[in-house]
């Protein structure tokens, strides 16, 4: 079954990329959608079994692959419950990314190229969550790397995209290189790279040293924080966070699939598998509590500054995983996995209702121009409700709630009881729940709510001239006639394709929670549920469930004020966002910038990097490889070919002189040499 689950992906990927141009757009978006939902069918059974206590971890092994002196491991397939959990995440929220992305690419004329490459995408996922040793998972690691590059820049036609499939690229190979110096070193200590081994012996190495860069440093801190490199840059933690709103000039189904359920998630997964050996690593484990907390922050002041709608949500992915590592940096490893796993529900469910919005709206993605879309798009509406109410964690203690009331909620307790720097990581949390929240409600209510804002929009206003052809005074009679601004445009409910995924994840983000928050975060069912598979520690969850109340009312809280300030500037007085901004320019200026990430980068590296390059390619290339090699010898090629040509004048008397000269010099060598 597990060959299954995790090859059919490929073998559709392969089929439909290989064979576009025989089978066509339709048989390719049959076979890979088909693929995807056989390899979701398969894998909630599993899942369900581990649920109800009766499913045991197993390795299924596939072939021999590498056996060089004590380098020795085979491919081999690993299900257990953090398997289970990721195997049900992946395939649902890629089937449906696949079946929505029949509406969204349906004018797309590349469409079985784009769905090789979801699928090829989703198949790499597969490899790295069923993974029992660390060259697999790196192996599935940087297939996502290749697909996300594939996917961002699918429309390679546009500047901007081509641009940001290379600068997810470029800065994900940052984080690799830590991930590749953690397997090699965790290979040097260990001997193996079997994950099931290296765990087992990981609590052994507590205390021991190890050289690195000079100097004698704790080994498993070493390891740990190497690996943890890879899993910033992987899941787009504050340092090498910058590709991951760029990411959003690929399509959008493409922005649900890498932000839900695929590769930012790889990062939070590894920590969790390895779970073992980072809690041989204290410092290490405040690292990665410290940059959670840091880029959960970070993330959530810029997403209350930007426009674009698919950008506020990015930036709400990046705050969302600073909670996941911020839960793993303070041993909540279950609660980190818990919000991915409802996370992947209610963020896709965002995402692609963005899609939606932005498909109605002629392909506007600025939140300014659009406004009471709620009578117009009304299923849309409530799927972004219900993933707005989901992402603000709306529930009531002891009672009910979506499906992140549950999740992060259990990170924020847990955090507050590990005490020392959890309490730092939970007061971090709670000021981001409230911009997020504050965010999140702005984007509900620029875009479905106040009066349409649709006709200062370029795209609506040349969509009304290419559909009716209306000139300047047909405009106005609509306008007129209309009374609402829109200038005649009228938006429309997206396909049946579109609508689907997002039912089928609106009940994801009502019922996720509610439904299996016992089995992930509680202490005894808890332990009974992950089955060793990450290391649960039972003795924090119980003090996370005995906190005082105020802890458990002030996540409600937070969202409460959040949910009244953005009301209040967006609703009530629309004008107070503008004064805001003109009495605080400067802290403005400084959070739409993005904290000045990227102008910093480029002074720091993207500049010099040019700089060396020109340096290198004008001075060293051409003015000393190409002078003196080859271009130097094809000079002097070329000035001996002009003397040749000069010689060989083609007259008689010309060559008659040559001769008598060289009859002059032999006569006079001879008479030096023998008289």
């Amino acid at each position: 079954m597990i060959q299954a689950i995790v090859f059919l992906p490929l073998l559709a990927a392969l089929v439909a990329g290989l064979g576009q141009r025989v089978i066509g757009n339709v048989p390719s978006k049959i076979i890979t959608t088909g693929a995807l939902f056989a390899s979701c069918a398969l894998s909630w059974p599993i899942f369900l079994s581990f649920v109800a206590g009766t499913g045991e971890a197993s390795v299924t092994p596939v072939l021999h692959w590498v056996q060089s002196g004590a380098l020795q491991f085979n491919w081999e397939l690993r299900v257990d419950t953090l398997t289970a959990v990721m195997l049900v995440v992946v395939t649902t929220v890629s089937a449906l990314v696949h079946l929505y992305s029949w509406g969204y690419m349906a004018e797309d004329p590349d469409q079985p190229r784009f769905f090789a490459y979801l699928s090829l995408f989703t198949f790499a996922m597969l490899m790295l969550v069923t993974a029992n040793n660390l060259v697999q998972m790196f192996f599935g690691w940087e297939g996502v790397g290749l697909a996300s590059y594939l996917l961002i820049g699918f429309w390679y036609k546009k500047p901007s995209a081509n641009a940001a499939a290379i600068k997810a690229f470029v800065v994900n190979r940052v984080g690799d290189l830590g991930f590749m110096l953690g397997i090699f070193g965790t290979f040097l200590v260990f001997g193996t790279v079997s994950i099931p081994a290296i765990l087992d012996a990981a609590p052994g190495m507590a205390g021991t040293t190890i050289g690195f860069l000079g100097m004698r440093l704790d080994t498993m801190t070493v390891l740990c924080l190497l690996l943890f490199i890879g899993a910033m840059g992987k899941s787009a933690q504050l340092g090498l966070h910058t590709w991951l709103p760029d990411a959003m000039e690929g399509p959008t189904p493409v922005s649900a699939l890498i932000h839900a359920a695929t590769m930012v998630t790889a990062g939070v997964f590894m920590v969790c598998r390895l779970s073992p050996m980072f809690e041989a690593a204290p410092v290490a484990l405040g690292v990665v509590t410290f940059v959670g907390a840091a880029t959960c922050l970070f993330a959530a002041t810029v997403g209350t500054t930007q426009w674009d709608i698919k950008r506020v949500i990015a930036y709400s992915t990046c705050s969302q995983l600073g909670y996941m590592f911020f839960a793993a940096g303070v041993g909540a490893y279950g609660a980190a996995m818990f919000h991915l796993f409802t996370h992947a529900f209610f963020k896709a469910l965002l995402f692609l209702g963005a899609g939606s919005v932005i498909h109605a709206m002629h392909h506007e993605q600025d939140m300014r121009y659009y406004g009471a879309l709620r009578k117009h798009i009304p299923l849309t509406y409530w799927a972004m409700m219900a993933g707005t109410l989901a992402i603000t964690g709306v529930g009531i203690a002891g009672v009910a709630g979506f499906a992140g009331f549950y999740s992060k909620d259990g990170i924020l307790e847990a955090a507050f009881a590990s005490g020392g720097g959890g309490v730092i990581a939970f007061w971090v949390g709670i000021f981001a729940a409230l911009l997020t929240s504050f965010y999140s409600w702005r984007l509900v209510f620029l875009t479905f709510h106040g009066k349409p804002r649709w006709e200062q929009s370029e795209h609506i206003q040349h969509a009304v001239h290419d559909d009716h052809g209306h000139g300047h005074d047909d405009h106005a009679h609509h306008h007129q006639a209309h009374g609402d601004g829109t200038a005649g445009y009228h938006p429309h409910e997206s396909p049946l394709s579109m609508l689907i995924p997002l039912v089928v994840l609106s009940l994801g983000a009502v019922f996720a929670g509610i439904l299996f928050h016992h089995q992930f975060i509680y202490p005894e069912e808890g332990a009974a549920f992950w089955k060793g598979s990450l290391f649960f520690d039972e003795h924090l969850m119980h003090a996370a469930h005995e906190v005082p109340l105020w802890v458990k009312w002030m996540p409600f809280t937070v969202m409460a004020i959040g949910l009244f300030l953005a009301w209040n500037s967006y609703i009530r007085d629309t004008s107070l966002p503008a004064k805001f901004v003109a009495q605080f320019k400067l802290l403005h200026r400084f959070l739409y910038n993005k904290w000045y990430f990227d102008e910093l980068y480029d002074i720091l590296f993207v500049k010099p990097a040019f700089a060396i390059g020109r340096f290198f390619w004008k001075r060293g290339d051409e003015g000393t490889i190409d002078r003196f090699g080859p271009d130097g010898a094809a000079a002097l090629v070329e000035g001996g070919t002009r003397l040749a040509v000069r010689l060989q004048s083609g007259y008689v008397y010309g060559y008659a002189f040559v001769m008598l000269l060289g009859l002059v010099g032999l006569a006079s060598w001879a008479m030096v040499n023998f008289l």
